[in-house]
C-alpha cells in the first residue's frame, strides 16, 4: 500500500514537473517568436525611414523649385489707396502706355480708382503699364482711338498721339487721324456715357510765337502747310472739336496745354532735346544743336505735370489752360550742361535750323496757379536728373534711369533715385523692362551704391543703348 502511494505521489510530481517544463518551454518559444516580431518590425520601421529620408532628399528640390516660382509668378503690385463706391470712379486714359500717360496712369491707379488703359502701341509700350497687369482696378486694350470705343467710364483723360517731332512727321496722315477722328470719338463717348474729357492739348497750338511767355488767350502763329503742321493743326481742330461738343452737346470738357516735359520712360532716341544730347554725350558723338542754339525751352517734370492734368480734371475751369515750367533756357545751355555732367569730350556740332522750329517758348502759369492752385514744385532743375549719368550705380530699384547695354553687363546709370546693375547673361531679362512703382529720391532712404567711371564702360566692346527711364 505504502509502496502504491508513493508511485502514485511520485507521477503525479512528475505529471506537474512535466507541465511545468512545458509550460516554460511555451513561454520560451512565446518570447521568441515576440522578438523576432519585433525585431522585423524595426528592421521595417528603420527601412521606412530611410525611404522616406530618401524621398524627402529627392523632393525637396522641387518643393524648393515649386517655392520660387509660387513667388516669381506672385504679383506685387504698388500701394493702392482704398476708395469706396461712391468716391471710386471708372477712368479711361487713352495712350496710358506712353511716358506721359502711363505716369498718369500710376497716380491715378494707386489713388483707388478703376484704370482702363487703351493704347496702339505705336509709340507707348507695354512695359510702362506691366506692374499693373492683373490688378483688379486696372485694364489694358490694345485699341487704336481712329477706331470708336463703347465701354462705360466717368472720365477720359484723352492722350492718345505721338508727341516728339520724329514720330508724328513719320506718318503725318495717322498723326491728324488720331487726333482728329481719334478725338471726335472720344467726345461721342462723353456724350454717350456722360463723362467728362480732358484733352491733352500742346503747347506747339502757339507755333512758333511772336508773345513771350504765351498765355492762353494767345492765338498762335502757326504755319497750317508746315512739316509740323499735322500735329499742330491737329491739336488745335481737336481743341475746336472739344468746344464744339461743349457748347452743342452739354459735354464737360478740359483742355491742357502742355508744355516740354521729360522724365522716366522717355524714348531716348524719340527726337527730343535732353534725351537726344545725353545720348550723343554717353557715346562721345557730337552734340547736335539746330540753328545758333539761342532757341529757348522751359522743362517740367512728368509728376508735376501728371499732378496739374488730375487737378485741372477735377476743376470747375472749363477753357484752356497752360502747363508748364516758366523757367527758361536757351538750347546751348542744356548742351553745355549736359556735355559738363556726362564729362563727355564731345564738341557742340551747329546744323542748319529745322524748318518751323520755335524760337521761344515760355508758358504764362499764372491761370494754372489762380484757378487750380498748380505750379511746378518736383525736379526742375536738368541737373538734379542727370547730375550723376556719368557713373555707373548698382542697388535695386529704377526711377529715372539710363541704360548702358554692354557685351558683358547692363548697367543703369544713376539719376538721383534708386539704380540697378543686372549681368548681361542673367535669366529672366525682365528686369529690364521693369518699372514698378514710381519713388522720389527725397521720400526713400538711398541705397549704398558700387560706382564704376563711365570711361571703364564706354572703352569696353559694346554696343550703347541708352533710355532715359522708359
Amino acid at each position: 500500500m505504502v509502496s502504491k502511494a508513493l508511485l502514485r505521489l511520485v507521477s503525479a510530481v512528475n505529471r506537474r514537473r512535466m507541465k511545468l517544463l512545458l509550460g516554460i518551454a511555451l513561454l520560451a518559444y512565446v518570447a521568441s517568436v515576440w522578438g523576432n516580431f519585433v525585431n522585423m518590425r524595426s528592421i521595417q520601421e528603420n527601412g521606412e525611414l530611410k525611404i522616406e529620408s530618401k524621398i524627402e532628399e529627392m523632393v525637396e528640390p522641387l518643393r524648393e523649385k515649386i517655392r520660387d516660382l509660387e513667388k516669381s509668378f506672385t504679383q506685387k503690385y504698388p500701394p493702392v489707396k482704398f476708395l469706396s463706391e461712391k468716391d471710386r470712379k471708372r477712368i479711361l486714359v487713352t495712350g496710358g502706355a506712353g511716358f506721359v500717360g502711363s505716369h498718369l496712369t500710376d497716380k491715378l491707379m494707386m489713388d483707388g480708382h478703376e484704370v482702363t488703359v487703351v493704347d496702339n502701341f505705336f509709340t507707348g509700350r507695354k512695359r510702362n503699364v506691366e506692374h499693373w497687369i492683373g490688378h483688379e482696378n486696372f485694364e489694358l486694350i490694345n485699341h487704336d482711338v481712329v477706331e470708336p470705343l463703347y465701354i462705360e467710364v466717368d472720365q477720359i483723360y484723352h492722350l492718345a498721339s505721338p508727341a516728339s517731332p520724329p514720330n508724328y512727321m513719320y506718318n503725318p496722315i495717322k498723326t491728324l487721324k488720331t487726333n482728329t477722328i481719334g478725338t471726335l470719338n472720344m467726345l461721342g463717348l462723353a456724350k454717350r456715357v456722360g463723362a467728362r474729357l480732358l484733352l491733352a492739348s500742346t503747347s506747339e497750338v502757339y507755333g512758333d510765337p511772336e508773345v513771350h511767355p504765351q498765355s492762353e488767350d494767345y492765338w498762335g502763329h502757326v504755319n497750317p502747310i508746315g512739316p509740323r503742321a499735322c500735329y499742330d493743326e491737329g491739336k488745335r481742330v481737336a481743341e475746336t472739336m472739344c468746344y464744339a461738343y461743349m457748347k452743342q452737346e452739354g459735354v464737360e470738357v478740359r483742355v491742357a496745354r502742355i508744355f516740354n516735359t521729360f522724365g522716366p520712360r522717355m524714348h531716348m532716341n524719340d527726337g527730343r532735346v535732353v534725351s537726344n544730347f545725353i545720348l550723343q554725350a554717353l557715346q562721345g558723338e557730337p552734340l547736335t544743336v539746330y540753328g545758333s542754339g539761342s532757341q529757348t525751352r522751359a522743362f517740367q517734370y512728368v509728376s508735376d505735370l501728371v499732378n496739374g492734368l488730375v487737378a485741372l480734371m477735377n476743376s470747375n475751369v472749363s477753357s484752356p489752360v497752360n502747363l508748364g515750367n516758366p523757367e527758361e533756357h536757351t538750347i546751348l545751355e542744356f548742351a553745355q550742361l549736359i556735355k559738363n555732367l556726362v564729362g563727355s569730350g564731345s564738341e557742340i556740332q551747329f546744323l542748319s535750323e529745322a524748318q518751323d522750329d520755335p524760337q521761344k517758348r515760355k508758358p504764362d502759369i499764372k491761370k494754372a496757379k489762380l484757378m487750380l492752385g498748380w505750379e511746378p514744385v518736383g525736379r526742375n532743375e536738368i541737373q538734379l536728373i542727370i547730375q550723376e549719368t556719368d557713373w555707373m550705380s548698382s542697388a535695386t530699384q529704377v526711377y529715372g534711369h539710363v541704360h548702358c547695354i554692354c557685351k558683358h553687363k547692363r548697367v543703369v546709370l544713376g539719376s538721383g533715385d534708386y539704380v540697378r546693375e543686372r549681368n548681361w547673361n542673367d535669366e529672366p531679362r525682365v528686369s529690364r523692362d521693369q518699372t514698378l512703382p514710381n519713388r522720389r529720391a527725397d521720400s526713400h532712404t538711398r541705397l549704398p551704391r558700387h560706382r564704376i567711371p563711365l570711361s571703364q564702360c564706354l572703352s569696353a566692346p559694346h554696343s550703347l543703348t541708352i533710355d532715359a527711364g522708359y
